[in-house]
């Protein structure tokens, strides 16, 4: 599965504690990270991240992008809902495409932990039968 990882600033800490806590889960996947955050998660885990764009330099475009080209299959965004945020637009944009493309999408601790947890039962292998599936029509 192809998972992104995407934390406001206040949020960072609980990502990097969440990766820590499901490294073993997280190595078997391809991971994709917002500048900021994916950097500090692999100084923290060792877990291998293909780096994006900080998010307000572009990096939510950048998921978003990969998104609209089914090129992700989860979305870890942890927001920090108390905070006005630059890029708000950017955020929102990235919300609406996971909606728009069903791509599943936790925005706290709470859901992400449900995520990973189904991700570890293999109740989201639906997303590679999509993916199959649009592989054999190319």
């Amino acid at each position: 599965m192809k998972i992104a990882l995407i934390a406001h600033d206040k949020k960072k800490d609980d990502m990097i504690n969440f990766t820590i806590a499901y490294k073993d889960i997280l190595m078997d996947h391809t991971l994709y990270a917002t500048g900021t955050t994916g950097s500090k998660i692999n100084e923290a885990t060792n877990l291998s991240i293909n780096l994006l764009q900080s998010g307000p330099l572009g990096g939510d475009q950048q998921i978003g992008a990969l998104i609209a080209e089914n090129e992700l299959d989860l979305v870890l965004f942890f927001r920090d809902p108390l905070t006005a945020q630059p890029h708000e637009p950017d955020v929102s944009a990235l919300m609406r495409l996971c909606d728009v493309y069903q791509i599943p999408l936790a925005t706290n601790l709470a859901s992400a932990e449900l995520f990973i947890k189904s991700l570890e039962r293999g109740d989201l292998d639906w997303r590679r039968i999509i993916d199959e599936r649009e592989s054999e029509n190319k």
